[in-house]
């Protein structure tokens, strides 16, 4: 079922995805230690869209660009020295996040509502790995990295969870009908 030329536009459109999580990087609202940004809504986005394969494809390569020094990440930033600092897990927990995300979609179908459930998934999933990250980065309690990890950011992820999922589930959607992307996967309403 899957072409060499179907494999060449999933990757093209992974290439793409890994652009807009460094575009959407960009978009930051400061705190001390971590800031908010749009990463977890494009990773959201490239998962519900791509799917486990394409989507966890699609973050690795945007973490590989940025760590080989590319500014791709929060502020224009780039390089192995942010992998390995206090935001590094964040940055980590974006691969197994996507790819939950989009084994859930496969699993259980593309809804708005079982998309949001999965991105909401997705974001425990990397503030977790980033939470526990911090508290090593930077050598804090673990009330504290809870306190500077995840507390700022519940509502916030929620928030670019829905987003995610319905503005996902809608290109998703409207590609699949276009016959621009091809899926062995039921789209559901």
């Amino acid at each position: 079922m899957f072409t060499s030329q179907y494999q060449l536009k999933m990757w093209i459109l992974s290439a793409l995805f890994a652009a807009i999580i460094g575009i959407l990087a960009q978009v930051t609202i400061p705190l001390p230690l971590v800031p908010i940004t749009g990463q977890t809504l494009a990773v959201g986005l490239a998962a519900t869209i791509l799917g486990s394969r394409y989507g966890t494809f699609a973050v690795i390569l945007y973490a590989l660009i940025g760590a080989i020094g590319i500014p791709v990440f929060s502020e224009m930033s780039g390089g192995l020295g942010v992998i390995v600092g206090p935001t590094g897990g964040y940055i980590v927990g974006f691969i197994p996040a996507a790819f939950l995300i989009g084994v859930i979609l496969e699993k259980s179908g593309f809804t708005v509502m079982k998309a949001m459930i999965a991105n909401t998934i997705g974001m425990l999933v990397t503030l977790i790995f980033g939470t526990v990250w911090l508290k090593f980065a930077v050598d804090m309690t673990w009330t504290a990295a809870f306190a500077s990890g995840v507390l700022p950011f519940i509502i916030v992820g929620l928030i670019k969870a829905f987003l995610a999922s319905w503005i996902g589930i809608t290109v998703y959607k409207r590609l699949v009908t276009a016959k621009l992307l091809t899926t062995p996967h039921q789209v559901s309403s």
